[in-house]
């Protein structure tokens, strides 16, 4: 699996977040990750302090895995800016949290997300579905040249 792309986790519990990075390296994703633990830093990563993109097309993340329920500004928000934002339109969003509102769902789905998965309890099956959308969005996905955006 290519490994110079880089992954936005944007997760503010601690043990969900060692639990995606354990499952990474059982699945032997060893992309750059970095980690945002509430909204305004998902955003600041993105876009800088001053809400413009601080970094060129081929800086952004390949992916972000948002998780919905975070503090300070929540997921939806942050799906809504990037969505709003030119530059990071595009970017592939997969909501993984633990919500099974169906309001959740819809809105996620309304805002432009690629993806909703709710979190596994088990381990071995958070594995395997962390396993899946490395795979995918890594790996089979073809994204948009930054050059295009």
């Amino acid at each position: 699996m290519p490994n110079e792309q880089t992954i936005l986790l944007v997760e503010d519990n601690p043990d969900d977040e060692a639990l995606t990075l354990r499952a990474f390296a059982r699945n032997h994703i060893r992309n750059r990750v970095i980690v945002a633990r509430d909204g305004v830093e998902a955003l600041n990563y993105l876009f800088g302090a001053d809400g413009e993109p601080g970094r060129d097309g081929a800086d952004l993340p390949a992916l972000v895995l948002l998780d919905l329920k975070l503090p300070r500004v929540d997921g939806l928000e942050v799906l809504r800016r990037i969505r709003a934002n030119a530059a990071t339109a595009l970017l592939p969003v997969v909501i993984l949290t633990t919500s099974r509102e169906q309001q959740d769902i819809y809105e996620g789905y309304s805002l432009g997300a690629n993806s909703y998965i709710r979190k596994p309890v088990d381990f071995e099956r958070f594995i395997q579905a962390v396993g899946h959308v490395g795979l995918y969005w890594l790996g089979l996905n073809e994204p948009v040249d930054s050059a295009v955006r």
